[in-house]
């Protein structure tokens, strides 16, 4: 080995060893840190991460309450239930410009439905749900930060008709679903009867087609999850007086963010 070899090594075992250089080891480029970055820059990945939190906080808790001592259990729960509360707000505030998407998405609807009737009407209705949704969401937020002037009666009951209006949501999901379901099976089946039969034009690649498919089912597995996780916490919210305790409260809610993450997480790929 040539002198000039060995004092280039030498050279970067030192810069390894210099602490103040340790970021160096993450080397020239990292891939994997970048789309962190994105996942955690966007509304969306940042939204599911405080969710994560702010549901498994609640399963935290309870187990907590089973197996800790009196005397280290309050004080430590006290401690979960300041971090949850913010993350709460802040999720709600997070979600303050929510109608603009949403009436973004009615415009794209109109011009761009789905293959069937009935999942048009589904979404068109899914639509609506939210429109009402986000508004009394906002309401009830502000009455209960005292923002407003609202009874807590009022308020109460403004919350209770947003999450009728969300659960309302969650049931046409299972609808939508459904509809995708056919969908994607009836274009599985014509692409394989197709391929079968030899009928595939030049200008086709039935490869890409296929993976697009698998991609779409896959998504609508992931989507099915995130609303079994929501349908129990919809219907809890919506009822005046509900025994749903809190730890699965916090199981269901939590189960949809796992599902949240790994869809935000694909999303900024």
């Amino acid at each position: 080995m040539s002198e000039k070899k060995q004092l280039e090594q030498k050279q970067q075992q030192k810069e390894l060893l210099n602490p103040l250089a340790v970021a160096k080891l993450l080397g020239p480029s990292n891939p994997k840190l970048d789309h962190l970055i994105r996942f955690l820059n966007s509304v969306r990945g940042t939204d599911k991460v405080l969710m994560f939190i702010q549901y498994w906080t609640k399963v935290i808790i309870w187990l907590v309450q089973k197996k800790g001592s009196l005397k280290t259990t309050a004080s430590f729960i006290q401690r979960l239930k300041n971090l949850a509360g913010p993350v709460s707000d802040f999720r709600i505030l997070l979600r303050y410009y929510g109608l603009l998407p949403m009436v973004q998405y009615m415009n794209y609807l109109e011009y761009h439905p789905p293959s069937s009737k009935l999942a048009l009407t589904i979404e068109r209705l899914q639509n609506w749900a939210n429109i009402i949704y986000y508004p009394l969401e906002h309401i009830y937020w502000l009455g209960t930060h005292d923002v407003i002037p609202l009874s807590v009666e009022k308020t109460n009951k403004i919350g209770m008709w947003s999450c009728r209006f969300w659960a309302a949501y969650v049931v046409l999901e299972y609808g939508r679903l459904m509809e995708q379901y056919r969908d994607l099976k009836r274009r599985e089946t014509g692409l394989l009867k197709r391929i079968k039969a030899g009928d595939i034009e030049t200008s086709e690649d039935p490869e890409a087609e296929m993976a697009s498919i698998k991609a779409e089912q896959v998504t609508m597995i992931v989507n099915t999850c995130i609303n079994t996780g929501y349908l129990p916490l919809t219907v809890h919210w919506s009822l005046e007086k509900s025994n749903f305790p809190d730890v699965l409260v916090g199981a269901f809610g939590g189960f949809a963010s796992i599902f949240q993450i790994y869809s935000a997480w694909k999303a900024t790929a």
